[in-house]
């Protein structure tokens, strides 16, 4: 058994390992005005290949029912396959070792490379419930927190590797589909369930865990920053990187070593030797072990508790909620509308003649990775109690409230320090807002049909981007002048005040969502 808690740690490490690498559609503004020029596209072209990621999104159930009735390692192989053919061709289409590529080609190959993100975030997920199903919140949100540093890690490879700052939208593309196969083949041998027999203390382990990703957002946000990104040299920030990942090997390797230890030395506390003991040593046992099957009892049942809702429901009804309304509205006037401003980065950043457009996707990625990870440090904290704490949708509702901000901000001020501080703060609300939904779906419906029930609610990702992306797009060509190109600070501004309204609208519904299930939150305090 002792083996076995080393290899439900290593596949803990292997899913963030993967989730590092599998959001490759977070580095498309890092490429988007290179790709823009060398396809001789519109900016609402752009906008639809930036739409056409979220599109294959719509088709994630695929990869749920595969998981049913496929081993995990092929449902992972599948994904990463899917994002290779998807990002590779379009790599040979750039690089002109194939010229019949149209746009919509293009748009079709997208499409299929954001499923296959789908299917490898099934994969995680399944692997960390299963693994860990005392402690899924805690493992969840720290897996899917290290989705928010893959743009990072995609622009210090390009950085590290690029020979021409002219060819940097073929080397994203080759990277996009590489990357996520390879550490898929890394990682197939140990996404699986891991049978460890009983609930184990893993407390210390996920502080550990908990430690390096802290530290690991850190040094991202900090060498992501304009003078220490200049200065230092491409392979630093791509070593350091590197040395954190590998650091999480530590805990599957410490287990391992004490697993050695404890059958060498014969210490195993499971094993009792009762040949020589007492009566009273007898009885002493005999407490011991139904101590430990009260404890093992009370972690179930603490584990069962984890999650409450108001109700337990399926997707019909759901849409049958005002709830379930408010909270659609919500979602996608928060993490939506953060997310299209994020896909419009590259754009955004040239209008105001900003050319270190790497560096600001790089800033918002690490934000939006400690974004993420703010609801798992919350869950850590309250894992010894079994009654949910925070509410979620006033928690959204606080989350939001600086991104509306920030969105005025932009209008009145065109500086880059306020472009940075902006968009470092609507990647921490967007990164926020996404991770606390997943708790407040379940909250709020229940967590029988949470599958499907918040593939709906996130359904909404690739509609949003449509409606606010497409504004965006055609208000930027009205105010473009030469080539469709806009610079100056009126490119974005009444897009920036649309988008701020909309967010502030969102606060007020997140606002009415809670004193609606105020009752709700306070009976489980």
């Amino acid at each position: 058994m002792p083996r076995s808690t080393a290899l439900q740690w290593l596949s803990l490490v292997g899913i963030i390992w993967l989730q590092s690498v599998n959001g490759t559609n977070s580095n498309f503004p890092a490429y988007s005005s290179q790709l823009k020029q060398l396809l001789s596209l519109s900016q609402l072209q752009l906008n639809n290949l930036a739409l056409a990621s979220d599109v294959g999104k719509l088709f994630g159930w695929l990869a749920g029912i595969a998981a049913i009735y496929l081993p995990l390692w092929l449902v992972l192989l599948i994904g990463s396959t899917l994002g290779f053919i998807g990002y590779g061709l379009q790599y040979l289409f750039l690089t002109h070792y194939i010229t019949f590529l149209s746009y919509w080609h293009i748009f079709f190959l997208t499409v299929l490379a954001g499923n296959g993100i789908c299917w490898i975030n099934t994969v995680c997920y399944v692997v960390a419930i299963n693994n860990f199903p005392y402690h899924r919140q805690a493992a969840v949100g720290l897996t899917t927190s290290y989705l928010g540093l893959s743009a990072v890690i995609y622009t210090a490879a390009v950085g590290a590797f690029s020979s021409k700052p002219s060819q940097r939208a073929e080397e994203y593309m080759l990277f996009n589909s590489i990357f996520p196969l390879v550490v898929s083949v890394i990682a197939a041998p140990f996404v699986r369930h891991i049978d460890t027999g009983k609930p184990k203390k893993v407390e210390h382990g996920f502080f550990v865990v908990l430690m390096i990703t802290i530290a690991t957002g850190i040094y991202a946000v900090t060498s992501s920053l304009g003078p220490i990104s200049r200065k230092s040299s491409p392979w630093f920030k791509v070593v350091g990187l590197g040395g954190c990942l590998t650091a999480l090997l530590i805990i599957p390797m410490a287990e391992f070593m004490v697993g050695i230890l404890e059958e060498k030395c014969h210490i195993n506390r499971e094993r009792r030797v009762c040949d020589l003991t007492t009566d009273a040593d007898e009885v002493d046992d005999h407490q011991d072990v139904e101590n430990r099957i009260k404890d093992q009892d009370n972690d179930i049942v603490e584990g069962k508790q984890e999650i409450c809702a108001m109700e337990d429901i399926g997707v019909k009804l759901m849409l049958k909620r005002l709830n379930f309304w408010l909270y659609f509205f919500t979602y996608i006037s928060g993490a939506t509308l953060g997310l299209v401003y994020l896909n419009n980065l590259g754009q955004i950043a040239e209008s105001r003649g900003y050319a270190r457009t790497s560096s600001l996707v790089s800033l918002a990625s690490a934000f939006v990775f400690f974004g993420r990870l703010l609801p798992s440090i919350l869950d850590y904290a309250y894992s010894s109690r079994s009654k949910c704490m925070v509410p979620g949708p006033a928690t959204i509702a606080v989350a939001m409230l600086p991104m509306a901000t920030a969105f005025f901000l932009l209008v009145i001020n065109g500086s880059n320090l306020s472009l940075h501080i902006c968009t470092a703060i609507i990647g921490y609300s967007t990164g926020a807002i996404t991770a606390i939904s997943v708790t407040t779906t379940t909250e709020l419906f229940g967590p029988n049909n949470f599958g499907v029930n918040h593939n709906v609610v996130v359904a909404n990702i690739p509609l949003g981007s449509f409606l606010f992306g497409g504004l965006a797009a055609l208000l930027y060509r009205t105010q473009g002048h030469e080539h469709g190109r806009c610079l100056g600070l009126q490119c974005y501004s009444m897009t920036f005040l649309i988008w701020g309204s909309l967010c502030s609208l969102g606060v007020v519904l997140a606002l009415v969502l809670h004193f609606r299930t105020r009752k709700f939150y306070l009976q489980r305090l």
